[in-house]
């Protein structure tokens, strides 16, 4: 996608339900496929909320409307399974904020997708493990994410990605792209393709095993 320019920005600002006065706007995150910015307002004599604007990358995502159905679905229904257990809706799930078309989203003149979320404050993200207890921690957030979902209407979801989920077709065509090697980077990494491919081995004798009757 090309640059974010200033006035497209400001022209999605200018679209959601924010409330107070813009004070701070600055590129937040290490992502690398949307744009995303973190938006600070002033709110009066009341203190100040922040806000998270980002540009849905749309040679990724190619059905944005549908995606943005998709968080908002999800997200309305972890919010109500929270609020029923006790927890805070506000910090364990999503809070989209909408456009103020009350759309879950903004399509600007230029064409381009926009969606908005409230900040959740002191909350840290990791891009690689440093501890064992963060890789328990980040399995139990997943294991209670799925658990909350289990009886989520999933025929309502849109397919955004085409195969995304397809685990058997993506590692196929994880062993093609090893074996064509089209950027030469192979070589750099083979003791992670090794890895990955000794995972795939061991997954079949365990399927194998099963057959036989040899595992429960």
């Amino acid at each position: 996608m090309a640059r974010v320019m200033k006035v497209q920005k400001s022209e999605a600002i200018a679209h959601f339900q924010y409330e107070g006065r813009l004070i701070k706007d600055e590129p937040f995150g290490n992502g690398h496929i949307n744009d995303t910015f973190l938006l600070t307002f002033e709110l009066n004599k009341m203190g100040r909320m922040k806000a998270i604007l980002q540009r849905m990358n749309n040679s990724i995502f190619e059905e944005p409307v549908q995606l943005m159905e998709n968080i908002l679905g999800v997200t309305d229904f972890l919010r109500e399974k929270i609020a029923a257990a006790g927890g805070d809706p506000t910090r364990e799930t999503l809070s989209v904020i909408p456009a103020v078309d009350g759309k879950p989203y903004y399509k600007d003149s230029f064409g381009d997708y926009w969606r908005s979320y409230i900040f959740i404050t002191d909350a840290t993200s990791f891009d690689q493990v440093e501890r064992p207890e963060q890789f328990y921690q980040s399995g139990v957030a997943f294991g209670n994410f799925q658990r909350l979902l289990s009886d989520y209407p999933a025929e309502t979801l849109h397919e955004t990605i085409p195969d995304f989920h397809n685990t058997v077709k993506r590692f196929g065509d994880f062993k093609k792209a090893v074996a064509e090697d089209a950027c030469g980077r192979a070589a750099d990494v083979q003791k992670e393709i090794q890895f990955v491919l000794e995972r795939e081995q061991l997954a079949h004798t365990l399927v194998d095993l099963q057959k036989a009757g040899k595992l429960p």
